[in-house]
């Protein structure tokens, strides 16, 4: 296990009106207002974030979307803006999830300029990769990582990715009920830190944390937790519950 404080992070997907989100959040907020060992991310629909961070008013969990485009203002319908978002209460912005990249064009190309935008609006970006089962199963796993990562942070320096995630999403392991295991994710983790070390020096890579995402549950967190490279989680389905939720927060316990 990492000296890097865990961030376990939920992203909604298009899941709860504006009222179910807020109510959610309300519950969670209760459930883990006690913890001081690791950060809490929700992620709800762009139409709850207002509503949300009413909710989260003087909790320890932060608010999050789960996408933005790249340009700060202009005729770019239905797209919403890092201003926008900063605005709504946002400090967190999921980029490049594979639902992102598989449904609606998302390319390394793009998953940069948002990366860039999240940037310099001031939110921490959590920057997602990961690969196909047909890719794992040819063994290119490391080079669509080597990939997506060189891509999506070029012509970036040290300087510039203050705060940046990284999460590690395995695409056939998500909403999938197949999970990798803890040496699957570990060896997936330790490659990206690696590049990133290459790419950007030790001190960076040291610090940056890197999340996994794929159908993580109460009974496997843990276990995941343990990995020295993997430095917390990004949740779906099992992020919608607050009690479930709540017992990933609380995964050392």
């Amino acid at each position: 296990m990492s000296s890097r404080t865990p961030l376990i992070a939920g992203n909604w997907k298009m899941h709860k009106t504006g009222l179910q989100a807020a109510e959610a959040a309300g519950q969670l907020k209760r459930r883990v207002e006690k913890a001081t060992d690791v950060e809490v991310m929700i992620a709800p629909a762009f139409t709850a974030l207002y509503q949300v961070a009413r909710a989260l008013e003087g909790s320890n969990i932060a608010l999050g979307a789960q996408n933005l485009y790249w340009e700060k203002q202009g005729a770019f319908t239905g797209e919403v803006s890092s201003e926008m978002l900063v605005e709504a209460g946002c400090t967190h912005v999921i980029i490049g999830h594979s639902e992102r990249r598989s449904f609606f064009g998302d390319t390394d190309e793009t998953v940069n300029r948002k990366i860039r935008a999240a940037l310099s609006a001031g939110l921490v970006p959590v920057f997602c990769v990961g690969e196909t089962e047909a890719q794992r199963e040819a063994g290119e796993t490391f080079s669509v990582l080597d990939k997506q990562v060189r891509d999506g942070l070029k012509d970036f320096v040290f300087d510039d990715l203050t705060g940046l995630v990284v999460a590690y999403e395995p695409i056939w392991a998500i909403g999938t009920g197949k999970t990798a295991s803890r040496e699957q994710a570990q060896e997936a983790h330790q490659f990206i830190r690696s590049l990133l070390d290459k790419l950007f020096g030790n001190p960076f890579a040291s610090a940056v944390r890197i999340l996994y995402g794929g159908s993580v549950k109460p009974n496997n967190v843990r276990s995941l937790m343990e990995m020295p490279d993997v430095d917390g989680a990004l949740v779906g389905g099992a992020s919608l519950d607050p009690e479930t939720f709540s017992k990933l927060v609380f995964y050392n316990q």
